[in-house]
């Protein structure tokens, strides 16, 4: 299976690997700095893995095999690495005793054996994970949307202090995000794949917040794949179009692509969880200590997502790959080609 590796023509790197590094660590200081003073948010410690059989680790599309090993000091039990922390974080919230307005963020790192390495995927994905405590009042598309923007800024100021800081670089992200609901672009480009509609979006606009991850489309399809435990997508008070998460894509020049740089979500309440597990099939869930305690009332509502900071230095050091920014694993056939194209992977 090969993954889409982008070559763009005469592709030069800007910032030397060294250079590089340099700036990685800045743009990561200045972005999580912002993030916490701007969304009122604690550092928290989180961990690398969890136990299985808890339902605590992110199942993704439900297909993804999360890395799993046993654990002979703790009576053989079976752990799994996280594939990110979209449950855990929720619970670290009613744990640790946050209130309404409240949050956290996490220095996220995690394995996803089965994704596929290219231009912008790879095995391991670091991110900030990020949880905010709220009013059920605030859980509406007008809050979500409100959110995005505020994330949506904090990239764009990171975006201009780094240009700033390396004067071969240049800020291009538009000041302001439009947000577009993944049934518009269905009925604006029928004929076209999610992935390639959200290209032609983010291309018109620059940056758009695409929301309804994970709901039925008119057409019977989905924009993209989403857990039903823990974005809400299908609300019983709004219409099965209407859903309450959303992703931040931009445009990125290099790779004359649209470009994900967030996801996130208004989290589900019991009788969403209920609704998307049954239409998912997936109701044995309910027995899992993580939706036990959510179904209990045990657990804050809130709205959280993941901010990738490999794809943030991608696109802000405009960088070819990802393999520009972290250190991994790659085909060899990728990394001669890479090679031959200028493109140096770590």
């Amino acid at each position: 299976m090969q993954g889409r590796l982008h070559l763009p023509l005469s592709y030069h790197e800007i910032l030397s690997p060294r250079e590089t590094e340099r700036a990685i660590l800045k743009i990561k200081d200045a972005f999580q700095t912002n993030l916490a003073f701007e969304l009122n948010l604690t550092r928290v410690t989180a961990p690398l893995f969890v136990e299985s059989g808890t339902g605590v680790n992110d199942d993704l599309n439900g297909v993804e095999r999360p890395v799993t090993f046993t654990m002979p000091g703790v009576g053989n039990r079976q752990a799994e690495i996280v594939q990110s922390l979209a449950k855990w974080k929720r619970l670290a919230l009613a744990d640790l005793g946050f209130s309404s307005g409240e949050g956290l963020y996490a220095d996220m790192n995690a394995v996803r054996p089965d994704e596929v390495p290219d231009s912008t995927h790879s095995l391991y994905v670091d991110q900030w994970d990020w949880e905010v405590a709220i009013d059920p009042a605030d859980r509406t598309v007008e809050f979500l949307v409100d959110m995005a923007q505020r994330i949506y800024d904090i990239i764009r100021r990171t975006e201009r202090y780094i240009c700033h800081e390396y004067e071969g670089l240049r800020a291009y992200l538009p000041s302001r995000i439009t947000v577009l609901h993944s049934q518009e672009l269905l009925d604006r480009y029928p004929d076209l794949t999610p992935r390639e509609r959200e290209r032609e979006a983010a291309l018109e606009h620059g940056a758009v917040f695409v929301v309804g991850i994970g709901g039925r489309l008119s057409d019977g399809s989905i924009h993209d794949g989403r857990a039903p435990d823990y974005d809400d997508w299908i609300t019983e008070t709004a219409s099965d179009r209407c859903g309450l998460n959303g992703d931040i894509v931009v445009y990125n020049r290099v790779l004359d692509e649209a470009f994900e740089l967030s996801s996130m979500g208004i989290r589900v309440v019991p009788d969403s969880l209920r609704r998307q597990l049954d239409l998912n099939g997936m109701a044995d869930r309910l027995q899992l200590d993580f939706h036990r305690r959510l179904m209990a009332g045990e657990l804050p509502a809130s709205i959280g997502g993941g901010i990738g900071q490999s794809r943030l230095c991608m696109l802000y050091l405009q960088k070819a790959h990802i393999g520009e920014i972290q250190a991994s694993i790659w085909p060899a056939e990728m990394r001669e080609t890479c090679g031959q194209h200028g493109i140096r992977l770590l």
